[in-house]
């Protein structure tokens, strides 16, 4: 008897999938969810734990003119501090606008304050 010679019984077809045949639903689909997110935590944590390029000290002077530049015409500045993380690794540098300050402090994003001594520099 060859391979082509079968015939399909419909009815052990259908008892086999009436009765016999677990359909595993969701559970084949969360091994793709799961994919995708482990793929898009190893993006992120790559993008935070990547080497910041460190520049220059700048003079307080010049930090504090760049920084009343960005209060004055509300921009955008690029801070750098001098911190490194539990790795030594320094802190991804910080986006924001200076929405006020102090004698010893600025005030980014209406309600974070960052002293002026941690800030190595700013762009």
């Amino acid at each position: 008897m060859s391979n082509h010679d079968y015939e399909f019984d419909m009815d052990v077809v259908n008892q086999f999938f009436e009765h016999d045949y677990y359909d595993r639903g969701m559970v084949k689909w969360q091994g793709f969810y799961l994919s995708d997110h482990t793929a898009a935590i190893k993006k992120r944590n790559d993008e935070l734990n990547k080497d910041y390029e460190v520049g220059l000290q700048q003079t307080l002077k010049e930090i504090s003119e760049i920084l009343a530049e960005s209060y004055n015409e509300k921009r955008e500045v690029v801070i750098q501090l001098k911190e490194v993380n539990k790795d030594n690794v320094n802190v991804p540098d910080i986006k924001a606008i200076v929405s006020g300050y102090n004698e010893n402090d600025i005030v980014i994003n209406d309600n974070q304050l960052i002293s002026i001594d941690r800030i190595r520099r700013v762009e």
